[in-house]
Formats: C-alpha cells, structure tokens, sequence
C-alpha cells in the first residue's frame, strides 16, 4: 500500500512539474497563417493541456480519466495509451534478450574473475569492465556500428543491420522477416549485454570475494564437499543476492531508460518516448511514462524480495 502511494505521489509531481515548465501553446505559435487564438484555446482544452486552465484542475481532469486506465491524448490528438502499447512491445523485444544475457554473463564474469583473483584473467575481465563502463553509452553503439560496417564491407554481404527494428520494403515469408529482424537485433542487443556485463561482473566479484573466506563455505569443503561444488551451491548462492536486487531494478529502469540506444539504432521504444515527449512539450504523456517507470520500480522491488527469498532459505515465509 505504501509503495502504490509512493507511485502516486511521484506521477502527481511529476504531472504538475510537466504541467507548469512544459508549453504545448508553442507548437501552434509562428505557422503562417497564425491560427486564431480562440482556436487554439479550444484545442488545448480539448486536450487537457491549455496552459490558461489552472494546473490543479488539469490534474484533476487528467487524474479522473487515469482511475479508468486513461493516460489522455498527445499534443497532437494520439491515444498516450495506444502509443504506450505500441512502444512497450518495442522496447520488450530489445530489452529482454540485452539484460537476461548481460546479466548471466555479468554473474558468470565476476564469480570466475573472484575465484581467480588476481590472475591474468581476473586482470583481463577487470580491465574489460572498466573499459566498458567508462565509455559512455552512445560512444559504445556508435563504437559497434563502425565495426559492423567494417565487418559488412570484409565479407561483402549485409550480415549486420543498424537502422530501425526492420528493412523498409520487405519482400519474403517468415524466414525472410525473421532473419532481417535478427540482422536489426544484434548491435542494440550487443550494446545493452556489454553495459549490463560490466556493472554485474563488479558487483559480483566483490559479494563473491566477500563470501569465499566464509565460515560455512570452509565447513562445506571440510565435510568433503568438492570445491566445485561448494562454490556453486553455497559461495555463488550466497553472493547472488545484492546482484539479484541489482538486476531486477535495473531492468525495470532500462525499460525507459535505454534512451541512447534506441535513438542510435532507430528503435522506437519507451526510451525514445520519454524524451521525445519532453522535447514536444507533450504533459500527458511525459506523466504517463513517469507513472509507468514509477510502476516498474515497484515491479522491480517486489520481485527483487522474491529473488532474495528464493537464493536466501532464512528470509522465507514458512
């Protein structure tokens, strides 16, 4: 209950901060010839977006059709709805693939870099990491694209696609499509795997050297449970916890977040939305993705409670 109260106080805000700094009322100022402003005026209200409406009673129209699952209208007369829906999908197809991979491979990264600390390869993925996450997001995509276009022009074929989820003009059965969407995959999905790899693999190497010099990790191995073992099924488990809280909210976050990898890439997700809306002076819908993100986070934190209740025996209600 407290946390549905929280969502609500963070959409209030936000669709009051949006209602007074943004300005919707410019998207009709210079056209020749100027609309008449009675027009205007009529328009804006028609919208629930007219900046000579006080923003309480804004918010109260808007709030009203949000207890009926209405997020309101664009600037331009769109359903937020349809085009949240539209845009959710988008960012699901990029996103599941990019963080479930990053993160096994982030946890597998920094559990072997832990075992083997101070090893070459611990040196290696270390150095990998950080190189990784001192690039910022956008250097690394357009980083991915030059090498795909390299790699494209090698083998004389286009084997990596980097525009737009597919190839405008498409001939072909489902094969054909299949694979062009594949093609339009890899380089979005390969930038959001390398981000998520490095910031697991760090959090994971310091909970597994953390775990390792423990008592009950030694008792195992002394009751002559193979090392292997051991570490897999006590060290790892017990180490997986803060990374699986880690997982589960940035997820939720990336959702709205993979803002750079969406404009780079042409995917038209909830990424692109957010800041699109903010640039168009869009309210509703800059609200809309507030509340859907505030919405995620809760997600994220209930489901970061049942990962830690499954990896923790102690935590679970009997």
């Amino acid at each position: 209950m407290n946390s549905l109260v929280l969502v609500g106080i963070a959409t209030s805000l936000a669709y009051i901060l949006a209602g007074v700094s943004l300005h919707p009322r410019s998207h009709y100022e210079g056209r020749n010839p100027p609309p008449p402003p009675a027009v205007v005026d009529a328009r804006l209200t028609e919208l629930n977006i007219n900046d000579k409406t006080p923003i309480l009673e804004r918010f109260g129209n808007w709030a009203g059709g949000l207890t009926q699952g209405d997020f309101g209208r664009t600037w331009d007369g769109r359903s937020v709805n349809d085009e949240m829906r539209t845009r959710i999908g988008v960012s699901l197809r990029l996103l599941l693939i990019g963080t479930i991979v990053g993160g096994i491979l982030g946890v597998l990264a920094g559990a072997w870099s832990a075992i083997r600390q101070y090893t070459p390869s611990d040196h290696a993925i270390t150095l990998l990491s950080f190189a990784v996450l001192s690039t910022p997001v956008f250097v690394l995509a357009v980083l991915l694209e030059v090498v795909a276009i390299g790699f494209n022009d090698a083998v004389g074929a286009k084997f990596f696609a980097f525009s737009g989820e597919t190839s405008a003009g498409l001939q072909g059965g489902f094969w054909t499509h299949l694979i062009d969407r594949l093609q339009h995959l890899v380089l979005p999905t390969m930038t959001l795997i390398l981000a998520q790899l490095a910031i697991i693999s760090r959090y994971q190497r310091s909970a597994m050297l953390d775990v390792l010099g423990s008592d009950f990790v030694r008792t195992a191995q002394a009751k002559g449970l193979p090392r292997r073992r051991a570490l897999f099924k006590h060290a790892l488990r017990t180490a997986l916890i803060p990374s699986a809280t880690l997982f589960a909210y940035s997820f939720g976050l990336l959702l709205v977040g993979a803002t750079f990898t969406e404009k780079i890439f042409g995917w038209h997700g909830m990424g692109e939305f957010f800041v699109d809306s903010i640039i168009q002076s869009d309210i509703n819908a800059t609200a809309a993705v507030t509340c859907f993100a505030a919405l995620l986070v809760l997600i994220a934190g209930l489901l970061s409670d049942v990962f830690y209740a499954l990896l923790d025996p102690r935590v679970r209600v009997k």
